[in-house]
């Protein structure tokens, strides 16, 4: 029997046709015409706004803790249930992590457990749309607007999602994407800075291109371009935008898949979710899911581990997710002081996420949930 896999790259008709075309072209190098209409294709997702591309997320959400001038003696709060590069990006200017809770039905930040950590050293909140479902972006945005502080979304599992039909990455001042290979759409490694302040696009554009002004060079606006800023190679090979760019076009049926995957794994586990054996997850009423992933929350930590290894053993491809960052070594040594956080440490313990990807079989998805209910018996 083949195994089935957590997760697989779809390909959606044209991606080797255009790597190709920039192979034949020579321009591999980067800001070529796939990376420009990828970015007119992602700014129509977000709703016009100006979209920087990247080489990754963890690049974008760089520079957007430069943009805000983030350092020394400024505090960024931010959930602990994420991936590191949410927490490294703004502890490598020097600014203070505030980590906080997560709501126990979405695991997206917690609006009343930020509005704790608030005091007059915080400077921005970072929330992370888990899974794809927005975080609660009108009692956070209150938040922010109420203490002046930043609001940075980072919507790296996010693309295409919305709230309160807001895309995903066009609400707080700056957003980010990702293209690693695990997401919904995918350049092997590829994101971008969703720029949604006009006054911050310029500055913008100087960091990727390593500090210096040659993109109002190659737009005639200076007869010579020059080191003016910090900044650093954050640009995308074209070779990554020409893959991207097949993707973005075959979006609506990479997430009408994946919709159709989700909602299987949904409600064919309604009756152990009733039975109170799993948890399944929550999508609110306001958001529009880009079904990035489908997650289980079960009793405790021993029952995941069991769970996971006899899925495992019949060679079904689930696994588990973040370990929580304020309980990891570096966590720790950057923010010593951060507070208990009992449904971060609980969700983290509990959680499995089960294979889902664009073209997954329903006898594929059979499997892995004939095994959970097997695991129940």
């Amino acid at each position: 029997m083949l195994p089935v896999p957590f997760t697989q790259v779809y390909l959606t008709g044209r991606e080797l046709e255009y790597l190709r075309q920039v192979v034949e072209d020579g321009a591999m190098a980067s800001n070529g015409p796939f990376t420009r209409r990828c970015a007119e294709r992602l700014s129509q997702l977000s709703g016009g706004s100006d979209i920087v591309l990247t080489n990754s997320c963890t690049a974008a959400l760089e520079m957007a803790a430069i943009l805000m001038e983030l350092g020394p003696g400024d505090e960024v709060i931010l959930p602990s249930f994420t991936f590191v590069s949410t927490a490294s990006a703004f502890a490598r200017t020097g600014a203070q992590l505030v980590f906080a809770d997560v709501d126990p039905a979405t695991l997206n930040l917690d609006p009343d457990s930020v509005a704790q950590q608030v005091n007059s050293r915080s400077r921005a909140i970072v929330p992370v749309h888990y899974a794809g479902v927005a975080a609660p972006m009108t009692q956070l945005k209150e938040i922010a607007e109420q203490h002046q502080l930043a609001l940075i979304e980072d919507a790296a599992q996010a693309v295409g999602a919305s709230y309160q039909q807001m895309p995903l990455g066009s609400i707080g001042q700056l957003g980010t994407f990702s293209f690693h290979h695990t997401k919904n759409l995918v350049a092997g490694e590829a994101g971008a800075l969703c720029v949604n302040d006009p006054d911050l696009l310029s500055r913008a554009m100087i960091l990727r291109d390593k500090g210096t002004n040659r993109e109002a060079f190659l737009a005639g606006q200076v007869d010579k371009y020059s080191w003016v800023d910090q900044g650093s190679s954050y640009l995308p090979a074209e070779l990554a935008a020409a893959f991207l760019l097949a993707q973005l076009e075959g979006i609506e049926q990479i997430q009408d898949s994946r919709q159709q995957a989700y909602e299987f794994y949904y409600q064919q586990l309604q009756p152990l979710d009733q039975k109170g054996y799993l948890q399944r997850p929550t999508i609110p009423a306001e958001c529009q899911s880009n079904y990035h992933l489908f997650h289980l929350l079960v009793a405790d930590q021993d029952q995941r581990d069991r769970l996971l290894a006899s899925l495992n053993q019949q060679q079904i491809g689930a696994v588990f997710h973040y370990v929580p960052l304020h309980l990891s070594a570096m966590g720790q040594r950057l923010a010593p002081d951060s507070v208990e956080l009992p449904v971060t440490t609980s969700a983290s313990q509990r959680l499995i996420r089960l294979p889902l990807f664009a073209g997954i079989t329903k006898q594929q998805q059979q499997r892995v949930v004939a095994a959970i209910e097997e695991f129940f018996q």
